[in-house]
């Protein structure tokens, strides 16, 4: 996913560019209403004026007819006030006025409309084409009188305004959509560093803290909490480390010098009436307990995080040891031990820590699965590389997979069968730390355990 897209995913970006289109469209409208009303106003004036002209011109022909209609509208054509004006004979000829001639775009007789014109070459610094609004009257004895007036400096001022208006709405669009990308990015940086941390705590690194930027915001109020919830949980977590690896040390020693006194009891006693078997069965228990114990300090350092080195480790070898180490109790118990191992198939492990999960699962298919055969696979299923131990065994119920993983957890009613219960989740924490997973699914019949883990790079491999 781009930057970008990750910013527009966020919830605040999304927020902030409805708040934007919903206040440019609120904006539109605000601008819309004012240019009308604009618009309407200078139309209301001119309107205005031309009636008042035509009133006073009606007056004045009234009082003197042809002649003094003629001599005012010669004197109010002078100068360049805006008001048009011409008054023509019955064949079109021109008497006064300073239009240069009938506006095509009136009527002939009477009536008014938006035209364009042209002053009388009399007048002094004339702009040719220009736009006027005017109305055409009929005078008595076929004259003609057009008054108009000049409406270029309206629209000039209204064009103006619209432009304005517009470079206005788009100056706040775009400083409302800009500010939202910053604000989200802003917010989007401090979301993925809480993100980063929390995978770093995930992945086992207890002492990462979420950051502050010590503005005293949300954020930080949150992160400060968080941090502070999150050294709760590292002492916690360290106190039941501690406890776990205490208990673990200090009672392996005692079991393991119980069993070796065991040892010596067993030789000390033959021939003197003591039953060996019950010596035996005593350490076949401790041994029990230690391999309890021995599982426990793993897992509970697996879950820590804590391994060795990582390196590029061939599966094939690796799996190919650890059944030829289960072969002859496999043959033992009338069992087929069959492998399919690709080659090439590599992945950055703890040889080790791998090698123990593999045998694991074999241990546990040979005790728990098998009826008459065992399959190991080694295979490669896109970016992942598979282990898969596969029985024929009664299997396990899709319902009770996942708490099968779990400690101490074992599907057996009785518990008779050897084992603590513990061999599947030691397998499921070191595919964990190797950046993978286990799963258990159904073989028809049987259990088919696959450890999916991230193919090797192809420099390290």
């Amino acid at each position: 996913m781009t930057a970008l897209a990750k910013l527009l995913a966020t919830t605040t970006v999304r927020w902030l560019i409805a708040y934007c289109l919903l206040f440019g469209i609120s904006a539109a409208g605000v601008v819309g209403y004012i240019y009308w009303q604009t618009d309407d106003l200078l139309t209301r004036q001119v309107v205005q004026t031309l009636a008042a002209e035509v009133k006073g011109l009606r007056e004045q022909f009234d009082l003197g007819g042809i002649p003094l209609l003629t001599q005012v509208v010669g004197e109010r054509s002078t100068g360049s006030t805006g008001s048009l004006y011409l008054l023509t004979e019955a064949n079109g000829a021109r008497l006064a006025g300073n239009l240069s001639g009938f506006p095509a775009e009136l009527p002939g007789e009477s009536g008014g409309g938006t035209f364009h014109y042209a002053r009388a070459s009399t007048v002094a610094n004339a702009t040719p084409e220009r736009a006027a609004v005017g109305v055409a009257i009929a005078v008595p004895g076929g004259y003609t009188l057009v008054v108009g007036r000049d409406i270029s400096d309206q629209r000039d001022f209204a064009a103006t305004l619209r432009r304005i208006l517009l470079w206005g709405l788009g100056a706040i669009a775009a400083l409302g959509i800009g500010g939202g990308l910053v604000a989200g990015h802003s917010l989007l940086a401090r979301i993925e560093a809480m993100r980063a941390t929390a995978l770093s705590i995930m992945s086992g690194d207890l002492s990462r803290r979420v950051p502050m930027n010590g503005s005293a915001d949300e954020f930080d109020r949150l992160a400060g909490s968080l941090n502070a919830m999150l050294e709760r949980i590292e002492q916690l977590m360290t106190g039941m480390r501690e406890v776990s690896d205490n208990i673990a040390h200090d009672l392996r020693t005692p079991l393991s010098r119980l069993r070796t006194r065991l040892e010596t009891a067993l030789r000390e006693a033959k021939g003197e009436g003591v039953a060996p078997e019950a010596v035996a069965g005593a350490i076949d228990e401790t041994d029990n307990l230690i391999k309890t114990f021995n599982a426990l300090l793993s897992l509970a350092r697996l879950e820590a995080g804590a391994s060795g080195s990582l390196e590029s480790t061939e599966l094939g070898p690796l799996v190919a040891d650890a059944v030829e180490l289960y072969e002859p109790l496999a043959e033992e118990r009338g069992i087929h031990l069959r492998t399919s191992i690709a080659s090439g198939v590599a992945v950055e492990a703890d040889r080790q820590l791998l090698g123990q999960a593999v045998t694991n699962l074999i241990d546990n298919a040979l005790k728990y699965g098998a009826k008459s055969a065992i399959e190991v696979t080694v295979r490669r299923d896109g970016m992942s590389a598979e282990i898969v131990v596969a029985d024929r065994g009664p299997g396990i119920e899709a319902a009770d997979r996942e708490r099968a993983l779990k400690r101490f957890v074992r599907l057996e009613p009785s518990r008779s069968a050897p084992g603590s219960g513990l061999g599947l989740s030691l397998v499921a924490a070191v595919a964990r730390l190797h950046g993978g997973a286990l799963r258990l699914e159904d073989n028809a019949p049987g259990l088919r355990v696959v450890i999916a883990l991230p193919l090797a790079r192809p420099q390290a491999a």
